[in-house]
């Protein structure tokens, strides 16, 4: 029971963390790259209204903020698992997938984007972060 306790855990904190470094790249995308002028980026009606007005770059932080959130969930999650096993990482890496697929639906995105996120700032993001804490452990 207690390995369970710290399986939910792991997960949970890997989500939290994860989350506040999405949200902390998200907003720090803003100030590095401004959005179109007039567009208001506080609201769901908003961005689906700028959408047509983005250009690539608009998608640059948006897309390193959910690869480095899962980035981090996962080596959170790591960190916290027992035996490193990999398990609360790519838990963390499917539940931050969701979230990106709730995003594409509620937000529509060009389709290159909203491929290239799907397939690349999440599962892959998590198997990195588990390797990457379970591989140092290892050599230590």
């Amino acid at each position: 029971m207690k390995r369970v306790f710290r399986l939910i855990l792991a997960v949970v904190a890997g989500v939290l963390v994860g989350s506040l470094a999405n949200m902390a790249l998200i907003m720090l995308g803003g100030h590095v790259i401004p959005p179109p002028t007039g567009v208001d980026t506080t609201t769901t009606e908003g961005l689906k209204a700028a959408m047509p007005l983005f250009e690539a770059k608009h998608f640059l932080f948006p897309f390193l903020a959910h690869a480095f959130g899962t980035l981090v969930g996962a080596l959170i999650a790591t960190l916290a698992t027992p035996g490193r096993t990999s398990g609360p990482a790519w838990v963390v890496g499917a539940c931050f997938l969701i979230g990106g697929i709730a995003a594409v639906a509620m937000l529509p995105s060009p389709a290159w984007f909203t491929v290239v996120d799907l397939l690349f700032a999440y599962l892959p993001m998590a198997r990195l972060g588990h390797r990457w804490v379970s591989r140092g452990t290892r050599a230590g």
